[in-house]
């Protein structure tokens, strides 16, 4: 227990200052950004803006789309298309991590493309009837905790990120030493059709520690590509839970959650089916 406790924080403390100076060019961005001024000027070409903005890490994009929704300035298919890119904490992990650039490139790029063309399907089938936009104190809803200074939230964040790795990594350190690989590569359906369910339930989870899992199963090699990918697209950090609150209409926010994990699935079986028959 003692070997798993020291590898576990040496693992999260070589990752302190890449998180870190991830973070930090992600809140300069983020605060350089006017999201809402952009996507109101683009509301026809939504899904593709959407996509883009969603692949920046953290679900920020992802809680302000679900307002920009709830209050009628973007549609479904953006929401969506936002919902799928949204990549949370996958990359400043993999970053940190040493992932190499093709890998994270080739994931950001699909969860990107998936997201744009399941967004203007959506938005062709689905579109709903302009209304007036009328948009009052979002920042509340997002609690972005604007105030603070780039570097304060920067570290915030990472401190934040921090305890979830040490957490997570504890766990999965501790399953690994005690159940061994096999064990849990069956509990997540490895080479089965059926481990997008899981890991697109997974996926759901409005919290980053569930990209943190997902991405960390699949760099141990015990979740497939494609059932990484399910659990990936369907992750769009707090955004599912922001809906639900300021969202009255039940049904339209089941609908959307079915939606996004139906894609998920799909998506994840046959990317494996992919790479078998290549």
């Amino acid at each position: 227990m003692l070997d798993i406790i020291v590898d576990t924080l040496k693992d999260a403390l070589k990752l302190l200052p890449f998180l870190f100076l991830t973070f930090l060019i992600i809140e300069y961005i983020e605060h350089k950004v006017n999201s809402e001024k952009i996507i109101k000027k683009m509301r026809k070409y939504g899904p593709f803006l959407g996509g883009l903005l969603g692949a920046f890490p953290q679900c920020g994009f992802s809680v302000s789309a679900t307002n920009f929704y709830i209050t009628h300035v973007i549609s479904l298919g953006t929401l969506i298309a936002v919902y799928l890119s949204t990549s949370d904490e996958m990359l400043p992990i993999m970053l940190a991590q040493g992932v190499d650039g093709f890998t994270i490139f080739k994931i950001i790029s699909l969860k990107v493309i998936i997201g744009i063309i399941l967004g203007l399907i959506i938005d062709f089938f689905l579109r709903r009837k302009k209304q007036n936009v009328e948009i009052k104190e979002l920042c509340e809803h997002e609690n972005c905790d604007c105030s603070h200074s780039i570097i304060l939230s920067s570290l915030k964040h990472t401190l934040n990120i921090l305890v979830f790795l040490l957490i997570i990594s504890f766990i999965l350190n501790t399953c690994f030493h005690y159940l061994g690989e096999e064990v849990i590569s069956k509990i997540f359906l490895k080479n089965s059709p059926l481990s997008s369910l899981i890991s697109s339930i997974v996926g759901l989870i409005p919290n980053c520690g569930a990209s943190i899992i997902i991405t960390e199963l699949y760099l141990n090699g015990t979740m497939t590509f494609g059932s990484a990918m399910a659990g990936l697209l369907t992750g769009s950090g707090v955004g599912i839970l922001v809906l639900f609150k300021n969202n009255k209409n039940l049904k339209e926010n089941m609908f959307i959650l079915l939606l996004i994990y139906v894609i998920g699935v799909i998506s994840g079986i046959l990317l494996d089916l992919i790479s078998i028959l290549i």
